[in-house]
């Protein structure tokens, strides 16, 4: 058997269709699927700047077919894409919770705790319960301010009342 560029071009395609199997970002088969397609340009006899070009032409079409139309498919609804810290959970309510070993005061967002400050007066302990709203991250730190109740309705018979 006689070595054929072609198979290189489908040697690719099989690694980083096979790479797509650990990022699930849909980009490494994009580039796989181009570079099959360009195995089969190769097989007509195409030269390698011609092979290199339609890789480009290939990946240049099917990169964002990929990552704009079929990724969405296999994600799950109501997914935010993005990590702690990219702003997903600015504005989220959460309450505070003190810390066993040095009882820090902190949040835990996406399962992590997180030491935290109030952005209205510097205080960094808070008693355990309290309602927070999330602001922004810095450093290792999470910015918050007080949770704020809505405005108790006098007339309603449900809210809870003041007492004079």
């Amino acid at each position: 058997m006689d070595w054929n560029p072609a198979y290189t071009w489908l040697v690719l395609a099989l690694l980083l269709s096979l790479g797509e199997l650990t990022s699930g970002a849909m980009v490494l088969l994009a580039l796989g699927i181009a570079a099959a397609l360009t195995a089969a340009v190769t097989a007509l006899g195409l030269t390698l700047p011609w092979q290199l070009i339609s890789m480009a032409v290939f990946t240049g079409v099917l990169l964002p077919l990929c990552v704009m139309v079929i990724r969405p498919r296999f994600s799950p609804r109501g997914v935010a894409y993005g990590t702690t810290g990219t702003g997903v959970e600015k504005g989220n309510h959460y309450t505070t919770l003190r810390r066993d070993f040095d009882d820090a005061t902190g949040i835990k967002v996406n399962g992590d705790f997180y030491r935290l400050r109030v952005l209205e007066s510097g205080k960094t302990e808070l008693p355990n319960g309290t309602p927070v709203v999330f602001r922004r991250f810095e450093g290792t730190t999470a910015l918050v301010t007080l949770h704020q109740p809505a405005d108790i309705d006098p007339q309603d018979d449900n809210s809870p009342r003041k007492e004079p």
